[in-house]
């Protein structure tokens, strides 16, 4: 069991640090004004999301960007006639959709079926806020040649600890998963919106798709399996809401992973087949990133048993050092992947609340049959951001 304990911690900490290094030397792509504007279709898909899907259409209109070179498309699932009627009072255009069981890959391929003549397609989320200069960093990009671009999730609101720590954890991945995986030359995480894809490759890739969740997953692997790597672009900056109670953000986390083990399930096999034939950007993908517990899990059991087998150091066969070294290292990674900006007494606070939601998610890894076949939607509220401010 030892053995066993510390193969797979040597491996999450291993896998974390040289990530969380890397993160720190990632570089931007090289680009430069261009007066050659792709035509972009933004799609935002929203289920019942009256409280907020008007004032993102309205700020989604507001992009420094030429307006008759993007458009606008509401995918509207279950809205009320008043929102529609608002809607549909902007120079944008409403998709409306209707099925017995909703999902994002469901209203996306509705509205792609009956449109045409886009360069890219960009995914949104209900409540996100795209930055002003966000079509123009994601088309001097698409210039260099990149067919598919993710850019930068921010947190919307960091009003309490859950809000705050949900923004940390995002902030966590983009380090990691996204700064980290290019600066060493891999495919960078998709994160579900933010993304712009060929619109032609979008468009065949998504037809082909059933996903209920984790559908960013999935799209992932299948641009991987196309030869496509996923650029990062930090200064493509959009505004994502966090999750301020307790139950939301336990049904989010709940989803996230159970799609995270049933692509691992799905892709384990070809991940493999990759990693013989040296495919290591497909691999890491598909297997090493999915393989793990989730990394709050990971922290919290690491921690549990740094301490636990303190009392029983004298028994152990590897020696009690390298618990030590391990919990050293995760911890540093963390410190390294944290943003500045997130060094502050909010900080020390939303740390009180780290252990409960440590244990909340940990009886999930118990609780998650099922949970990849049904939508679970995610409540958002309207709240008022500035989509000027600069990325940081």
């Amino acid at each position: 069991m030892e053995s066993l304990l510390l193969l797979y911690f040597f491996y999450v900490v291993a896998y974390t640090f040289v990530f969380s290094v890397a993160g720190l030397f990632y570089r931007e792509p090289r680009s430069t004004k261009s007066d050659n504007f792709f035509k972009f279709v933004v799609f935002i898909p929203s289920y019942k999301d009256d409280s907020v899907i008007v004032s993102v259409a309205e700020k989604s209109l507001q992009q420094h960007y030429p307006q008759e070179h993007y458009k606008v498309v509401v995918i509207a699932d279950s809205l009320q006639p008043e929102t529609l009627q608002k809607l549909r009072q902007l120079p944008i255009e409403v998709e409306e959709v209707k099925f017995d069981v909703s999902t994002k890959v469901k209203s996306l391929i509705e509205a792609l079926k009956r449109r045409e003549g886009y360069d890219y397609a960009v995914i949104l989320d209900a409540d996100n806020v795209m930055y002003a200069d966000f079509l123009t960093k994601i088309n001097e990009a698409h210039q260099l040649g990149y067919e598919a671009v993710q850019g930068q999730r921010l947190a919307k609101n960091t009003g309490n600890e859950l809000s705050f720590l949900d923004g940390l954890s995002e902030a966590i991945n983009n380090h990691v998963y996204r700064q980290g995986t290019v600066a060493l030359g891999l495919s960078c995480s998709i994160s579900g919106s933010a993304i712009s894809v060929n619109y032609h490759t979008f468009k065949d890739i998504l037809l082909g798709m059933t996903s209920v969740g984790g559908f960013d997953r999935e799209m992932e692997l299948l641009l991987l399996q196309r030869g496509l790597k996923v650029a990062y672009l930090k200064s493509a900056g959009v505004l994502d809401e966090k999750v301020q109670k307790d139950q939301v953000f336990e049904n989010q986390r709940k989803r996230w992973i159970s799609s995270q083990y049933h692509y691992l399930a799905k892709y384990f096999g070809k991940g493999m087949k990759a990693f013989f034939e040296g495919n290591f950007t497909f691999f890491n993908s598909a297997v090493l990133r999915n393989i793990q517990l989730p990394r709050l899990v990971n922290i919290g059991l690491l921690g549990i048993l740094t301490i636990a087998l303190f009392f029983v150091r004298a028994y152990l066969y590897f020696g009690y050092e390298i618990w030590l070294t391990f919990s050293a290292l995760m911890f540093l990674s963390i410190a390294i992947s944290i943003p500045r900006e997130y060094y502050t007494l909010d900080l020390l606070k939303a740390f009180l609340k780290v252990p409960g939601i440590f244990f909340r998610m940990f009886l999930l890894l118990f609780r998650l049959k099922g949970a990849n076949k049904k939508f679970i939607h995610t409540p958002h509220y309207n709240i008022e951001v500035n989509i000027d401010k600069p990325n940081k």
